[in-house]
Protein backbone atom coordinates (compact mmCIF):
# COMPACT_ATOMS: atom_id res chain seq x y z
CA UNK A 1 0.00 0.00 0.00
CA UNK A 2 2.99 2.43 0.74
CA UNK A 3 4.42 1.82 -2.93
CA UNK A 4 1.19 3.00 -4.24
CA UNK A 5 1.44 6.13 -2.68
CA UNK A 6 4.42 6.82 -3.31
CA UNK A 7 3.80 6.39 -6.99
CA UNK A 8 1.19 8.08 -7.03
CA UNK A 9 2.83 11.05 -4.90
CA UNK A 10 5.27 10.70 -7.69
CA UNK A 11 2.62 10.54 -10.16
CA UNK A 12 1.26 13.77 -8.90
CA UNK A 13 4.37 15.67 -9.18
CA UNK A 14 5.00 14.72 -12.27
CA UNK A 15 1.69 15.76 -13.68
CA UNK A 16 2.37 19.27 -11.75
CA UNK A 17 6.09 19.45 -13.70
CA UNK A 18 3.93 18.61 -16.90
CA UNK A 19 1.76 21.06 -16.14
CA UNK A 20 4.20 23.70 -15.43
CA UNK A 21 5.64 23.43 -18.83
CA UNK A 22 2.99 23.63 -20.37
CA UNK A 23 1.51 27.15 -18.60
CA UNK A 24 -1.49 25.07 -17.21
CA UNK A 25 -3.35 25.56 -13.92
CA UNK A 26 -2.56 23.02 -10.94
CA UNK A 27 -6.30 22.32 -10.98
CA UNK A 28 -5.54 18.54 -12.27
CA UNK A 29 -3.48 18.30 -9.28
CA UNK A 30 -5.82 19.10 -6.48
CA UNK A 31 -8.20 16.97 -8.07
CA UNK A 32 -6.20 14.26 -8.32
CA UNK A 33 -5.25 14.23 -4.90
CA UNK A 34 -9.82 14.21 -3.82
CA UNK A 35 -11.08 12.52 -6.41
CA UNK A 36 -8.96 10.88 -8.71
CA UNK A 37 -8.08 7.07 -8.93
CA UNK A 38 -4.73 5.30 -9.65
CA UNK A 39 -5.98 4.56 -13.31
CA UNK A 40 -7.40 7.98 -13.81
CA UNK A 41 -4.01 9.72 -12.40
CA UNK A 42 -2.07 7.30 -14.49
CA UNK A 43 -4.11 8.17 -17.49
CA UNK A 44 -4.18 11.62 -17.28
CA UNK A 45 0.27 11.40 -16.63
CA UNK A 46 0.07 9.64 -20.12
CA UNK A 47 -1.99 12.47 -21.76
CA UNK A 48 0.06 15.42 -20.51
CA UNK A 49 3.35 13.25 -21.60
CA UNK A 50 1.71 12.77 -25.18
CA UNK A 51 0.82 16.39 -25.24
CA UNK A 52 4.08 17.49 -24.31
CA UNK A 53 6.25 15.79 -26.87
CA UNK A 54 3.46 16.72 -29.48
CA UNK A 55 4.38 20.14 -28.84
CA UNK A 56 7.89 19.62 -28.58
CA UNK A 57 7.76 18.42 -32.19
CA UNK A 58 5.49 21.26 -33.16
CA UNK A 59 8.11 23.71 -31.77
CA UNK A 60 11.04 21.88 -33.47
CA UNK A 61 9.33 22.10 -36.37
CA UNK A 62 8.49 25.68 -36.02
CA UNK A 63 11.51 26.71 -35.52
CA UNK A 64 13.25 24.71 -38.58
CA UNK A 65 10.57 26.02 -40.77
CA UNK A 66 11.52 30.05 -39.40
CA UNK A 67 15.21 29.14 -39.74
CA UNK A 68 14.94 29.82 -43.54
CA UNK A 69 17.50 26.88 -44.62
CA UNK A 70 18.00 26.46 -48.37
CA UNK A 71 17.63 23.04 -48.17
CA UNK A 72 17.58 20.37 -45.22
CA UNK A 73 21.22 19.01 -44.45
CA UNK A 74 21.98 17.03 -41.23
CA UNK A 75 25.75 15.69 -40.36
CA UNK A 76 24.74 12.58 -40.67
CA UNK A 77 26.64 11.00 -43.66
CA UNK A 78 29.15 14.14 -43.85
CA UNK A 79 32.76 13.74 -44.33
CA UNK A 80 34.54 15.53 -41.48
CA UNK A 81 38.45 14.29 -42.74
CA UNK A 82 38.77 17.54 -44.61
CA UNK A 83 37.49 19.51 -41.98
CA UNK A 84 40.16 20.71 -39.41
CA UNK A 85 38.22 22.10 -35.93
CA UNK A 86 40.23 23.92 -33.35
CA UNK A 87 41.25 21.89 -30.19
CA UNK A 88 38.63 23.60 -28.08
CA UNK A 89 35.97 22.77 -30.37
CA UNK A 90 36.05 19.01 -30.84
CA UNK A 91 33.18 17.31 -33.20
CA UNK A 92 30.97 16.42 -30.28
CA UNK A 93 30.65 20.35 -29.39
CA UNK A 94 29.26 20.48 -32.77
CA UNK A 95 26.95 17.64 -33.40
CA UNK A 96 25.57 18.98 -30.09
CA UNK A 97 25.58 22.45 -30.86
CA UNK A 98 27.21 22.88 -27.32
CA UNK A 99 28.62 25.95 -29.86
CA UNK A 100 25.77 27.75 -29.54
CA UNK A 101 24.77 27.13 -25.92
CA UNK A 102 28.28 28.11 -24.88
CA UNK A 103 28.23 31.10 -27.53
CA UNK A 104 30.98 30.57 -29.47
CA UNK A 105 31.46 31.90 -32.66
CA UNK A 106 32.38 29.97 -35.86
CA UNK A 107 34.03 30.92 -39.10
CA UNK A 108 34.11 28.28 -41.88
CA UNK A 109 36.21 29.18 -44.81
CA UNK A 110 37.97 27.18 -47.49
CA UNK A 111 37.69 26.14 -51.41
CA UNK A 112 34.57 25.97 -53.13
CA UNK A 113 32.95 22.32 -52.60
CA UNK A 114 34.53 21.64 -49.39
CA UNK A 115 31.10 21.46 -47.51
CA UNK A 116 30.68 24.90 -45.72
CA UNK A 117 27.19 25.17 -46.59
CA UNK A 118 26.72 21.48 -45.61
CA UNK A 119 28.06 22.05 -41.94
CA UNK A 120 26.82 25.58 -41.47
CA UNK A 121 23.06 23.83 -42.11
CA UNK A 122 23.75 20.87 -40.18
CA UNK A 123 24.65 22.96 -37.34
CA UNK A 124 21.84 25.14 -37.74
CA UNK A 125 19.62 22.15 -37.87
CA UNK A 126 20.82 20.28 -34.92
CA UNK A 127 20.36 23.62 -33.01
CA UNK A 128 16.59 23.64 -34.18
CA UNK A 129 16.22 20.17 -32.94
CA UNK A 130 17.70 20.81 -29.54
CA UNK A 131 15.06 24.21 -29.59
CA UNK A 132 17.18 27.03 -30.05
CA UNK A 133 16.59 29.63 -32.48
CA UNK A 134 18.47 29.39 -35.49
CA UNK A 135 18.41 32.23 -38.72
CA UNK A 136 20.09 30.94 -41.90
CA UNK A 137 20.77 33.91 -44.08
CA UNK A 138 23.37 34.68 -47.37
CA UNK A 139 25.38 37.54 -47.05
CA UNK A 140 23.60 38.89 -50.38
CA UNK A 141 19.90 38.30 -48.69
CA UNK A 142 20.57 39.79 -45.18
CA UNK A 143 22.24 43.10 -47.18
CA UNK A 144 19.20 43.56 -49.08
CA UNK A 145 16.63 42.68 -45.77
CA UNK A 146 18.32 45.44 -44.20
CA UNK A 147 18.19 48.11 -47.13
CA UNK A 148 14.85 46.99 -47.95
CA UNK A 149 13.86 47.37 -43.63
CA UNK A 150 15.84 50.39 -43.54
CA UNK A 151 13.84 52.28 -46.29
CA UNK A 152 10.64 50.39 -45.11
CA UNK A 153 11.58 52.58 -41.78
CA UNK A 154 11.16 48.70 -39.75
CA UNK A 155 14.87 48.12 -39.66
CA UNK A 156 14.45 48.33 -35.91
CA UNK A 157 11.73 45.56 -36.06
CA UNK A 158 13.90 43.21 -38.28
CA UNK A 159 17.33 43.50 -36.11
CA UNK A 160 15.31 42.47 -33.25
CA UNK A 161 13.70 39.45 -34.89
CA UNK A 162 17.84 38.43 -36.11
CA UNK A 163 19.04 39.33 -32.75
CA UNK A 164 16.61 36.97 -30.87
CA UNK A 165 18.18 33.82 -32.67
CA UNK A 166 20.43 31.65 -30.35
CA UNK A 167 22.19 31.23 -33.17
CA UNK A 168 22.83 33.43 -36.98
CA UNK A 169 24.21 31.80 -39.67
CA UNK A 170 25.71 33.89 -42.51
CA UNK A 171 26.68 32.00 -45.69
CA UNK A 172 28.45 33.44 -48.48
Amino acid sequence: MRRARVNRSQSRTEISLLLKRMALSQTAVKLCEEEATAAEESFLLKVLEGEMASREEARKARFLREAGFPVYKTFEGFDFCSVKLPPSLPKEGLLSAELVTKQQNLVLYGPVGTGKTHLATALGVAACLHSLHTRFFTAAELVVKLSEAFKEGILEKLLKNILRADLLIIDE
